[in-house]
């Protein structure tokens, strides 16, 4: 979503009654976006494309992108997107055990031969996506709930998914699950208040609680518009017991391993893709800023439409006031 007011810029999540696993949003990636440049300058070197959670339970496909502006600019694997819990209630009748009846029967689905479809949840193509899954893919779950976590970690076990906790306000609750899973947790860390009785839990340190138990953490959360922001939310982790370096590592090596693009992409070692960002400080303090960003060997130029809009409108003189400066 390049503007949240205007209809046609939106192309993060699908409305439709039928189950659209296909649904694929990398198609709709415009690396002209102004909202490229405005997170790239902030020091971030790639991002990962997610399907909204607002039209299905299978919000759908994304993908890995390097922010090098570059139209062939993806990397890794397809993810796939799943939504459960009190968010996803609407979606399933108004029942969050019929979340899981509905997904059980499109995995089950997927791996036999076409249904009548009248009563099919998925099409030919959904089926094939959904197939396509059950030997290891990687499959993100919107999900807070402790308990409904717990179902998510029984649901991947069965159909061989490779699953990922995205949100997970309660996940301090089932740490030491999710450790001997082996699931990482996708969290935003400034989450602390119960904003629906899936997130009664919420604490500031999820996130020290989770790796001091052995699960990898990525920080999350923010929107497309406030991606750059990130580096704030894990400096709010690391005030509240998460490790230093374990907070440089959930914006940098652990999303990359996690996602499959860890050869390429988050760290700096022999044989990896050249990007580097060198800053005036602390990168976890909101007084220190990218200065130089390099993207797979290519030096980025730091501007975006917000530092554009900055120096034309700002006046030359500080002495005079504000005024519309030609270019």
């Amino acid at each position: 979503t390049e503007v949240s007011a205007v209809e046609g810029s939106s192309d993060a999540s699908l409305a439709l009654k039928e189950m659209r696993p296909e649904f694929d949003v990398v198609p709709a990636y415009n690396p002209n976006s102004s909202l490229v440049p405005v997170t790239r300058i902030e020091g971030f070197s790639f991002a990962l494309l997610g399907a909204g959670s607002r039209g299905s339970i299978f919000g759908g496909q994304g993908q890995m992108v390097a922010l090098d502006g570059a139209y062939e600019s993806f990397i890794g694997n397809p993810v796939l997107f799943v939504n459960v819990g009190s968010d996803a209630s609407s979606l399933s009748g108004g029942s969050r055990a019929a979340q899981w009846m509905l997904l059980n029967q499109a995995m089950q689905e997927a791996d036999m031969p076409p249904v009548s479809t009248e009563t099919a949840l998925l099409t030919r193509a959904g089926r094939g996506t959904l197939s396509a899954y059950t030997d290891n893919g990687k499959v993100v779950f919107n999900v807070d709930r402790a308990s409904d976590i717990l179902a998510t970690l029984r649901f991947a076990q069965s159909y061989g998914l490779d699953a990922v906790i995205s949100g997970g306000t309660e996940a301090w609750m089932v740490a030491e699950q999710l450790a001997a899973a082996k699931v990482p947790v996708m969290l935003d860390p400034l989450v602390n208040l119960p904003g629906n009785f899936d997130r009664l839990g919420a604490r500031l340190d999820n996130a020290a609680i989770l790796e001091a138990a052995g699960v990898t953490v990525v920080i999350s959360g923010a929107g497309s518009h406030n991606a750059r922001k990130q580096r704030q939310m894990a400096g709010n982790a690391v005030s509240h017991g998460l490790p230093y370096k374990a907070g440089i590592a959930a914006l940098t090596s652990n999303p990359a391993r996690v996602f499959g693009i860890s050869e390429r992409q988050g760290s700096i070692e022999k044989n990896r893709g050249a990007s580097v960002v060198l800053w005036s400080g602390d990168p976890l303090e909101v007084t220190s800023a990218a200065e130089v960003v390099v993207i797979n060997g290519k030096l980025i130029p730091m501007e975006s439409r917000q530092t554009k809009l900055r120096d034309r409108y700002l006046p030359e003189n500080p002495a005079m006031p504000r005024a519309y400066i030609k270019p």
